[in-house]
C-alpha cells in the first residue's frame, strides 16, 4: 500500500482518483490547491502525488519548480491537465514530472502510471497478497520494458474449489458465483475495480453481488 497525494481543483476529479486508488489498496490525501498540497506533501510525505496543471491560486508547473528548487521532489510526480498544451508538458517533463496525463483520464493510463511511479519510489516494497516483494529484485526488468513487473499472486485453495451438483439449482448457482468472485478479489488483491473490469460487471451491480452473496469483501485486501 502506498500514500498518494492527489491535486486537483475538481471535486468530482478528486472523488474518482481517489475511489479508484483505495480500491486499489492506496491510502489517499487529498488537496484542492496548491496551499494544502503544500501541506499535505510536508505532512503525509507521500509515496507519489497527481498534481493537476490548471488550479486556481498557483498552478501546478509553478508548484513542481518549487518542490523542485526547494530540494522537496523526492517522490515521483505525475501531472494532470485537460487543457494544457504539448509545450507545457514538456517543460514539466524538465521540471521533474515522470509523466502526463491527459483528461479525461482512462482507468489503464492511471493504474499503468502510477504503478510505473511507484516502482521508482526509491525504497518502496509494496505488499500483495501478504507476500512483501523487494523492489531491488524487481528495479532492472521494469527499466528495461518501461513498466512494473508482474508480482505473482497466491490464490490460496479457491483456484481448486469444487462443488455438490445435487444441490438445488439456485443454491449450487450461488455457491458457485461466491466462489467465483472471492476467486478473482484474491487475485486482484482486494482491487473492486479490477475485478469490475475482469468479470464484466459494472461497479454497483458488482457490489450489490456481493453483499448479496455474502462475500467478505475485506478478505482480499488482508496482508496489504
Amino acid at each position: 500500500m502506498a500514500n498518494i497525494l492527489v491535486v486537483d481543483d475538481e471535486l468530482g476529479i478528486r472523488d474518482l482518483l481517489s475511489e479508484i486508488l483505495n480500491d486499489e489498496g492506496h491510502q489517499v490525501e487529498l488537496a484542492e490547491n496548491a496551499a494544502q498540497a503544500r501541506a499535505a506533501r510536508l505532512r503525509t510525505k507521500p509515496d507519489l502525488v497527481l498534481l493537476d496543471i490548471w488550479m486556481p491560486d498557483t498552478d501546478g508547473v509553478t508548484l513542481l519548480k518549487e518542490w523542485s528548487s526547494s530540494g522537496l521532489l523526492n517522490m515521483p510526480v505525475i501531472m494532470m491537465s485537460g487543457h494544457a498544451t504539448i509545450d507545457t508538458a514538456v517543460e514539466a517533463t524538465k521540471i521533474g514530472a515522470m509523466a502526463f496525463l491527459e483528461k479525461p483520464i482512462t482507468l489503464q493510463k492511471l493504474l499503468k502510471a502510477v504503478e510505473q511511479g511507484l516502482v521508482k519510489s526509491v525504497g518502496r516494497k509494496p505488499v500483495i497478497s501478504g507476500a512483501v516483494i523487494s523492489l531491488v529484485d524487481l528495479t532492472a526488468e521494469a527499466a528495461m520494458t518501461g513498466s512494473a513487473p508482474p508480482v505473482p499472486v497466491e490464490l490460496g485453495p479457491l483456484a481448486t474449489q469444487s462443488f455438490l451438483l445435487e444441490k438445488p439449482l439456485r443454491e449450487a448457482r450461488d455457491e458457485f458465483e461466491k466462489a467465483y468472485f472471492e476467486f478473482h478479489l484474491a487475485k486482484e488483491g482486494g482491487s473492486m475495480t479490477r475485478v469490475a473490469e475482469k468479470t464484466g460487471l459494472e461497479r454497483t451491480h458488482l457490489y450489490r453481488k456481493l453483499k448479496q452473496l455474502g462475500v467478505d469483501l475485506t478478505r482480499g485486501k488482508r496482508g496489504g
